[in-house]
């Protein structure tokens, strides 16, 4: 029998267009054209000029033959620029390869062949390692500098020599304000392209589609609390899950960029004083940051500013510290091919009433999915069954949705593998509470077996972080000829804080298990990535070696 649902009624171009994050801007400057789109130093940038700009770039490079299925990449800090990029460049229908600032010119090199990369735009801060990578690269993008106008005097370090043949003003110069954009004629087709940090091998290029950009810009506005005119700050770096997609979320409730060039305490505190700062996003170091500044560097503030913050969940007494001081950290989790948070712990209002002990462990979980994830499970990943919710039972932590990556460009066999069984494999262990909240326990190559039982080097990092004086740590597996494996402490102290290994394992044996306290510690700045992530995989190799 014929549905009549579905006859006659087929989607045509009045009732049906493919999502895309670039109708977000171009709403803006239609209803907003004269709110201040970017601020950076003593720039001001309305939506008019935005995407005037924006689409100034797009005729540029449609005039240089940059169309669907090219690669441009770029080298840029948080300046306007970077925001131009994110709507320009899809305009035109290719896809934004944004590189990490702090990689050296091997890995640059190597991103440049594997996307094909066509144009390269380059911020002078980094034109020496860049001219360094393109002598090892194979590809010859033409190269575009980008000299930023609002480049402090004081910087600690001069800009660099000019390595492209174009400037990037003189660029947009040559492009037209009218530019009509180049679809997508399919919401599945690629908007960005963001490399995984290699740390096992060459890193693997995740290709995002306009779909879930668009998505991730309802989503953020939700799960960020964000109203009408939104004062951001950029102390995330936009490379980073092309800043989990706020460069294209803001548009949508026409808030104002704050650009940032570095993560410094006073400049952060002075741009949320100044601009009226409402939110912000950030890796744990960026709370130390605030919350360790030296006094004559603090500004007060009357507004409450939402700190968004991913990893691992940032300790009681920095939570504590961070409201005192006017923040309210929204905990988020998520990966590079989830388009960054996919996951927010939603604070219920009646969980302010539990103690504080029962508060702090609402607090350390992951949470629920994102208000664009269709759905998150934990899941044993050989029977792909989910495990029992009871908060117990390990299993990894799968994501299903729009917000999941196309898969990782040029490499079918790893696409296969993450997407085994119809879910994305995050590689990450974890728990399923009974009322549906996540809790990592580890990433599964972090998770200790020691003796045959297994530990989480999260449950002991959580110990660490109750001490006063331990300001970072991270654990990681230790050799040990009788047990296989047991934990190994690396802590970072507080300044002028002093601490033995004794003290420290005392300390964990008053609140874990015995076999789960480091049997050995080790003193030392703890390594870290360019967005503050501990890198473990550095940890364990050097470790290792010193077994």
């Amino acid at each position: 029998m014929t549905n009549p649902y579905e006859t006659n009624l087929d989607p045509n171009p009045a009732n049906y267009q493919p999502l895309t994050p670039l109708t977000h801007l171009e709403r803006a400057a239609l209803v907003f054209p004269d709110h201040v789109a970017i601020i950076h130093g003593n720039m001001r940038l309305t939506y008019r000029d935005f995407y005037e700009r924006s689409r100034k770039l797009a005729s540029a490079l449609s005039a240089e033959g940059i169309g669907k299925g090219d690669t441009v990449s770029v080298m840029l800090s948080n300046t306007p620029a970077m925001l131009e990029a994110h709507h320009g460049v899809p305009m035109t229908g290719a896809v934004l390869h944004s590189l990490n600032t702090r990689l050296d010119a091997a890995i640059i090199a190597f991103q440049l062949d594997h996307a094909d990369s066509k144009i390269f735009i380059v911020d002078r801060e980094f034109s020496g390692i860049v001219s360094e990578a393109l002598k090892l690269a194979t590809v010859r993008p033409l190269v575009i500098d980008y000299d930023d106008t609002e480049f402090p005097d004081d910087a600690p370090f001069p800009k660099g020599d000019r390595i492209g043949s174009r400037d990037y003003e003189e660029f947009l110069s040559s492009g037209a304000a009218d530019f009509t954009r180049d679809g997508p004629a399919d919401e599945w087709e690629s908007i960005s392209l963001n490399y995984t940090s290699g740390t096992t091998g060459n890193p693997k290029g995740v290709v995002y589609h306009h779909r879930g950009a668009a998505l991730m810009g309802y989503a953020n506005v939700i799960a960020s609390g964000m109203g009408r005119h939104p004062v951001y700050l950029w102390t995330l770096p936009m490379f980073h899950c092309n800043g989990w997609c706020f460069p294209w979320t803001l548009a949508v409730v026409a808030g104002t960029h704050v650009c940032l060039r570095w993560v410094r305490a006073k400049a952060m505190y002075d741009a949320i004083a100044d601009h009226g700062v409402t939110h912000l996003c950030g890796a744990p170091i960026v709370m130390s940051t605030l919350l360790n500044a030296p006094e004559a560097e603090k500004r007060d503030f009357e507004q409450t500013v939402s700190f968004n913050t991913a990893a691992a969940p940032p300790p009681g007494s920095v939570l504590a510290g961070m409201a005192e001081a006017g923040f309210e950290v929204v905990h988020l989790y998520g990966l590079t091919e989830t388009y960054g948070p996919a996951v927010v712990n939603e604070w219920k209002a009646e969980w302010d009433a539990l103690d504080k002990a029962a508060r702090t462990t609402r607090k350390a979980r992951q949470g629920v999915r994102y208000p664009s994830l269709e759905d998150l499970s934990v899941r044993d990943p050989e029977t792909m069954e989910a495990v029992p919710s009871d908060g117990e039972t390990i299993g990894e932590v799968m994501f299903r949705g729009n917000i999941v990556m196309k898969g990782y460009l040029k490499n079918p066999e790893a696409t296969r593998k993450a997407f085994e069984g119809g879910w994305f494999h995050s590689g990450d262990l974890g728990v399923m509470h009974p009322d549906g909240y996540i809790q990592l326990k580890d990433r599964s190559k972090d998770i200790i077996i020691s003796g045959g039982e297994n530990i989480s080097s999260i449950e002991v990092e959580d110990a660490l972080y109750k001490h006063p004086a331990i300001a970072t740590c991270a654990v990681v597996a230790y050799p040990d000829e009788k047990w296989g494996e047991t934990p190994c402490a690396v802590i970072e102290l507080k300044p002028g804080a002093t601490l033995t290994e004794a003290e420290v394992i005392a300390h964990c044996q008053g609140l874990l298990a015995r076999f789960k306290c480091p049997r050995k510690v080790v003193f030392r700045d703890v390594p870290k990535t360019s967005t503050g992530k501990i890198q473990k995989f550095a940890l364990r190799n050097e470790i290792a070696g010193k077994a």
